[in-house]
């Protein structure tokens, strides 16, 4: 099963990651308030994919925005994945993102609220995967500190971690640059979200 047996995927996988589906199940209106801004910033987008889908809420506000796009989800728990194959024309992988290879580049990669609970040690691996299935952009919206620090999840250790994940991947490829960036409060009065910051990465066409 490859680097999908470290024990943030582990945690993802069982119990934890099927529970997590069942107290996540609305949010649709805020993505779509979330990515109306995001594809207000990029150009044509044929195709999307994202790393560590869950039941697809990011893909059913995509795909309201960009109706002829093709839609791919990575996503390795058993439960979520079965709520994915109901999506009619989306491409599943059901595998961990740490084994996925790039089988063709997609035009916008995007990942929310996922980088977060992934190994830190592993993380390089992961911004090389998503930097070589990324025809143009990439798009990351998560916890944000200016330095990496790990805080407790749901009473659970080693599972949610911050730090300036976009600011790595710019350090780490020259050709990718900043876009745009924002911050989607919890408190907000019609579009509430977990207090997330997005970022919009594009990279520079050979």
């Amino acid at each position: 099963m490859g680097k999908s047996g470290t024990e943030q995927e582990k945690f993802w996988a069982g119990q934890f990651g099927d529970d997590y589906i069942d107290r996540n199940r609305e949010g649709v209106a805020s993505n779509l308030a979330l990515f109306t801004k995001v594809v207000a910033r990029t150009g044509s987008i044929d195709s999307v994919i994202e790393f560590g889908a869950n039941i697809g809420l990011n893909i059913l506000a995509l795909k309201q925005i960009l109706p002829k796009a093709e839609f791919s989800a990575i996503e390795i728990n058993e439960k979520a994945v079965v709520e994915l194959r109901k999506i009619a024309g989306l491409k599943v992988y059901h595998q961990s993102i740490h084994d996925f290879s790039c089988d063709y580049a997609r035009d916008m990669i995007l990942m929310k609220g996922v980088l977060i609970h992934l190994n830190p040690d592993l993380l390089s691996q992961i911004y090389d995967v998503l930097y070589q299935t990324s025809n143009r952009y990439i798009c990351l919206a998560e916890y944000y500190n200016p330095k990496p620090i790990e805080i407790s999840y749901r009473g659970h250790s080693g599972k949610l971690f911050k730090r300036d994940f976009a600011g790595e991947m710019l350090d780490r490829f020259p050709d990718l640059s900043l876009v745009d960036y924002g911050f989607m409060y919890h408190r907000d009065a019609v579009f509430p979200d977990d207090d997330i910051t997005w970022f919009l990465l594009e990279k520079r066409c050979c």
